[in-house]
């Protein structure tokens, strides 16, 4: 490190600030007059997620400090142990706006930090995964240790030195951003192919018999959630999947743990090509996420949340349609509706509440064709991967060397 660099407790820099409470009876829509916007946990993504905000009367912010500002850090305070600490950057303030209960702020003291590299270091992958590590553990959810986040030690460079650190981050942080794009648009392609195909089988405008989800799914088959002591170093060739490996619209092998050593799973236990999986357990916004296993290593296991589609004998479905179908807005608030769990806790749903669903069902063979060109589409995201894969890891490697002083 530097020499002109310091060594300082977050806390020394920053202070968190508190969301407001509120109840979903207090949402409120966007042009009610007094009304602020409402940041949460949904919100918070790779950037400002603004495609879904809430709004609430302005009496319920409490305090002047529970406005938004330009430069502050929005930080998943109570979530899924995964998604805690979770962080986005606030370049600038979106209307006149506040944040929930479930998000605090993280906000710089610009006279000793600069707002861009604060964030940079905060969302480094090191210093994100030591925030989950803090995570407080309820009965289904993990609440972040505020207090032992400002105790993290961060180096300080002169201001001048860390506005330069966070430029270049930012430029390569504009890389990534363009192929996350991409693949974005990717996805919206599919999305439209299927829209265009079938619209929505839900509200079935186009007239497809209407079917029960049992009467194309036969079931569904789960695993079991063993965990090693110590994930990082287990003997066992086994790893679990955790539930966010079908939480992004891409299936995330590496999103596992280890198993004990010794562990000899059920072979019916065991992930492979051509699975679809299913999220029976999570929040609400993400309980039924869904995604096809195209490929995976041979080691990979189920856990009890997440379930592997059973079809019948005949193929009265295709997969990729049915991917596609639990993907769809409607499709997702039925499952959530018929869920069980309070608001503040994981939602589960049952067996015979998803397949007792109804919705339009096309003939097979269009489904087929629809298959085929996702595939195609498939095929253009995976060149789109690799070079995200790479963007990634000359990421981190600058990560590394900024907060070493070696960038």
């Amino acid at each position: 490190m530097k020499t002109d660099w310091k060594t300082v407790s977050l806390g020394d820099v920053a202070e968190f600030v508190r969301g407001i409470n509120f109840k979903p009876d207090d949402v409120v829509s966007t042009d009610t007059p007094g009304s602020v916007a409402c940041m949460r946990t949904k919100n918070v993504q790779t950037e400002l997620d603004l495609t879904d905000v809430w709004s609430v009367g302005e009496q319920f912010v409490r305090r002047e400090e529970q406005f938004l500002q330009t430069g502050d850090i929005l930080v998943s305070s109570a979530n899924s142990w995964i998604l805690v600490g979770k962080c986005c950057w606030i370049p600038q303030r979106p209307r006149r706006a506040s944040f929930g209960g479930f998000v605090s702020v993280l906000r710089p003291n610009r006279a000793k930090v600069e707002p861009g590299f604060l964030f940079r270091w905060f969302s480094s992958g090191r210093i994100q995964a030591t925030v989950r590590s803090f995570g407080q553990q309820t009965t289904n959810i993990s609440n972040l240790s505020t207090d032992r986040c400002l105790n993290l030690a961060i180096p300080l460079p002169p201001l001048p030195e860390q506005r330069r650190i966070a430029e270049v981050l930012d430029r390569a942080e504009a890389l990534r951003a363009k192929r996350r794009a991409a693949l974005v648009q990717l996805d919206s392609l599919t999305q439209s192919l299927f829209l265009d195909l079938f619209g929505d089988p839900v509200a079935n405008e186009r007239g497809w018999p209407v079917r029960e989800v049992g009467d194309f799914v036969a079931g569904f088959e789960s695993g079991k959630s063993i965990v090693a002591d110590d994930e990082d170093d287990s003997a066992s060739p086994y790893r679990v999947l955790k539930v966010s490996a079908v939480t992004s619209l891409e299936f995330r092998a590496e999103q596992s743990k280890a198993m004990p050593p010794g562990y000899e799973p059920p072979r019916s236990h065991i992930v492979r090509p051509s699975d679809l999986l299913f999220s029976r357990a999570n929040t609400s916004e993400l309980i039924g996420a869904t995604d096809y296993v195209a490929s995976t290593p041979d080691n990979l296991l189920l856990p009890d949340k997440l379930w592997r589609f059973v079809w019948h004998e005949e193929p009265r479905a295709n997969p990729h349609f049915v991917r596609f179908l639990f993907q769809q807005p409607r499709f997702r608030r039925e499952i959530t509706q018929r869920a069980s769990g309070t608001s503040g806790s994981m939602k589960n749903i049952s067996q015979d509440k998803v397949l007792t669903i109804l919705t339009g069902l096309p003939p097979l063979v269009k489904q087929r064709e629809f298959a085929r060109q996702v595939t195609e589409a498939e095929k253009l995201k995976s060149v789109q991967r690799s070079s995200r894969a790479e963007l990634d890891a000359l990421f981190a490697s600058l990560q590394h060397r900024a907060f070493r002083g070696e960038l």
